[in-house]
């Protein structure tokens, strides 16, 4: 089980297959993606490899993200390939549900069991304006499509911006009424590229919180896989409201996840210095026997290891350090 100098212990991956996106998101990349690096992603063996691997250290949920992760013609064969690695109980997708009716059930052949769902706005052109894309009708069809399949999980993802969706609260609490879907408020966080957009927009989760607890709604159990959200339940409610506060005291004392960039570096953390280079022990065997690609596992699952003790304890946004991450596209946030 990795589990760092602090206690914490990792069963979550989060696997970035992609940089790529095709959403021109307000906090995240305002002027569209622009491509710095050769478009080297990681290919579906050294993906398998690196399940494989954190597999064997205890990991049981794997996240793959973006970028758009949709974006990958292979995503359907990543996402099998992540469900049948023993040990890996659980495959999810971050996505910004761009063909989500389109997509879905390839995915769900593939073995998909959870699904989150970016919309930051429940307005169309209101929706239009964060992302620059009129597809907020097409995503919602695919949300309820995706509530249809009884063996997914469905979460839909809303960042907070003062000036854009905060006014939407009752507009958001009356659609998950009657709507079986996880709803997660997300904090606003700064970047290398959205200082100024941060201090025009951020707004604290507390005032989501208080306005929950003045209205009945109650705190839900954490499972030890999950994500960071503080999540609540109403017993009017079909729907619950989770809120992502990553500025909030101790919220790195739960973290539970690890991510790997889609260029193969680990990085111990959204907002670390650096990641670190995995790749140059990714590289396909001489030889294909299963005793060759065990010591392969072995010598990688030893690397991560021994890097896991940099890990620090604080991600430091709370000091405005947001380390190497310019835009959350590149790590998949």
């Amino acid at each position: 089980m990795l589990q760092d100098a602090f206690g914490r212990r990792f069963y979550y991956l989060r696997l970035s297959i992609t940089d790529v996106c095709n959403f021109r998101c307000q906090y995240c990349l305002p002027d569209g993606y622009q491509c710095d690096h050769d478009r080297n992603f990681l290919t579906l063996p050294e993906i398998k490899t690196l399940a494989a691997t954190f597999a064997r250290l205890g990991t049981e949920k794997i996240r793959i993200t973006g970028g758009e992760p949709s974006l990958r013609k292979d995503l359907p064969e990543i996402i099998s390939a992540c469900k049948n690695t023993s040990g890996i109980k659980k495959v999810g997708i971050t996505t910004n549900g761009y063909k989500l009716p389109e997509h879905l059930p390839s995915w769900l052949d593939a073995g998909l069991d959870a699904i989150n769902i970016s919309i930051d706005s429940l307005d169309a052109k209101q929706f239009q304006l964060i992302t620059g894309h009129n597809k907020l009708a097409t995503i919602l069809e695919g949300i309820d499509q995706a509530l249809a399949a009884p063996q997914l999980t469905v979460k839909v993802n809303t960042v907070l911006m003062r000036g854009f969706n905060l006014d939407e609260l009752s507009r958001f609490l009356g659609w998950v009424k009657d709507k079986p879907v996880s709803l997660r408020f997300i904090e606003l966080m700064q970047t290398g590229d959205n200082t100024t957009f941060f201090d025009q927009q951020h707004v604290s989760g507390d005032t989501i919180k208080r306005h929950l607890l003045q209205n009945g709604w109650l705190p839900a159990l954490r499972d030890k896989t999950a994500g960071p959200a503080q999540e609540f339940y109403h017993p009017d409610y079909a729907g619950k409201i989770g809120l992502i506060m990553p500025y909030s005291k101790d919220f790195c004392a739960s973290c539970n996840r690890l991510r790997i960039s889609s260029l193969g570096k680990l990085h111990l953390c959204l907002f670390a210095e650096q990641g670190h280079e995995l790749r140059h022990l990714l590289t396909p065997n001489t030889q294909s026997d299963a005793q060759s690609n065990d010591k392969k596992i072995e010598r990688i699952a030893d690397e991560i290891t021994a890097l896991l003790g940099d890990k620090k304890v604080s991600h430091f946004l709370q000091d405005r350090l947001t380390g190497a991450t310019k835009h959350l596209s590149m790590l998949g946030g």
